[in-house]
């Protein structure tokens, strides 16, 4: 099976390429640094027609395949992390919307995401439900003709500024996972409060906050799937969100491979560039070997994905390695670069920081673990 990339892949890759570095590298450094939305960049992405990139073009979306997809994502991650998660967790808001969605809600949903009239956000996690995802407190009753919702959600990117949630709650039926259901909440139509803003280590600029659901009425056709059918709504978006982030974690990782390159060229040390020494060519190997993997795996989740196969194993195993490929080569990224990469506004110094993320989020490396021992074994 070859990963040849197709003509529409390459021009999709080339577009997100150049903006990426004409339009989003000149921000990075500041939206790590004050913590700032990326707002000109996401903006652009809509313009660009990317924020609904694997969505039909008969919902508004570029009707592109998970392959673009990763590589948008992979593009954009080489400079501004922020912007990327920012990006595919809008665009993983979609998924279960088209997957599960009924006509009328793909018909007023998926427009609205995928031609950016609203952003997208998903949330799952509480403060004792994170890789649990049975143990969430967050209740929705019937009342007549709405869902009334109560409780709390922590970590949930695109928090503050999402105007369209899915939201996973307790309805019953059913313990556990079995009494779970999902939920679109338009926040204009069900208002909720935003909470904490989260102080992060990296992907500084992507916006992490709480989410408080008071009497939060959500009208009964909002529902998205069946009655206690929420835990295999968010699990299925989630193996298509791990690609996402796989694709996040490729981007730094080659990133950290194409700034250690530059400054080993460039940095002299007793009377040659610090390139000539066989340790820092042995470094540069590893991680020129270990972005390739990475990128494959990606890739040959993405491609299953599109042609409608089973993915959830090689998803899982492409963000598990293309995950602790960017954290174990951002901190060889670091030292190679030297004090020089120890000092904040040093790109090798944010992209260790954004890294350690990609091990956490969508499912953190132990879960990932998790799955794929679960399904081998199975």
């Amino acid at each position: 099976m070859g990963f040849e990339l197709t003509e529409e892949q390459r021009l999709i890759q080339s577009m997100a390429r150049e903006f990426a570095i004409n339009e989003v590298a000149p921000l990075a450094e500041r939206i790590d640094r004050d913590g700032e939305f990326p707002t000109v960049a996401r903006n652009r992405l809509a313009e660009l027609e990317l924020t609904g990139i694997p969505t039909p073009a008969e919902y508004g979306g570029g009707g592109a395949d998970y392959v673009s997809y990763a590589l948008v994502i992979e593009e954009i991650a080489k400079v501004c992390a922020s912007t990327a998660v920012v990006l595919a967790v809008h665009t993983l808001a979609q998924a279960p919307i088209l997957k599960f969605g009924t006509p009328e809600q793909k018909a007023k949903f998926l427009p609205m995401l995928a031609g950016y009239k609203a952003l997208g956000g998903f949330a799952l996690t509480e403060a004792g439900a994170g890789s649990d995802a049975g143990a969430l407190a967050t209740t929705a009753v019937l009342e007549g003709d709405h869902y009334v919702i109560n409780g709390t959600k922590t970590f949930i990117t695109n928090g503050d500024g999402a105007g369209v949630m899915i939201v996973m709650a307790k309805t019953g039926p059913g313990e556990g996972t079995k009494g779970i259901s999902a939920f679109i909440v338009e926040k204009n139509e069900s208002p909720y409060t935003v909470g904490k803003h989260e102080d992060k280590m990296g992907v500084r600029g992507s916006h992490t906050t709480e989410l408080i659901f008071k009497n939060c009425k959500v009208p009964k056709e909002n529902l998205l799937g069946k009655i206690g059918q929420g835990f295999k709504v968010a699990m299925a978006t989630l193996d298509g969100g791990r690609i996402g982030i796989a694709a996040q974690a490729v981007g730094i990782a080659q990133a950290c491979l194409d700034e250690s390159v530059r400054y080993s060229k460039e940095r002299k040390q007793f009377g040659r560039p610090i390139a000539a020494n066989q340790a820092i060519q042995w470094m540069i190997a590893d991680m020129a070997k270990d972005v390739l993997a990475a990128r494959l795996l990606v890739h040959n989740a993405a491609a299953l994905c599109d042609s409608g196969q089973p993915f959830s194993l090689e998803a899982a195993a492409a963000k598990l390695f293309a995950a602790e490929t960017a954290m174990k080569h951002s901190i060889k990224a670091v030292q190679i670069n030297g004090g020089y990469g120890y000092i904040r506004g040093a790109k090798v110094e944010r992209l260790m920081r954004d890294a350690k993320i990609t091990e956490i989020y969508e499912g953190t490396s132990e879960v990932q673990r998790m799955v794929i021992s679960g399904m081998t074994l199975r």
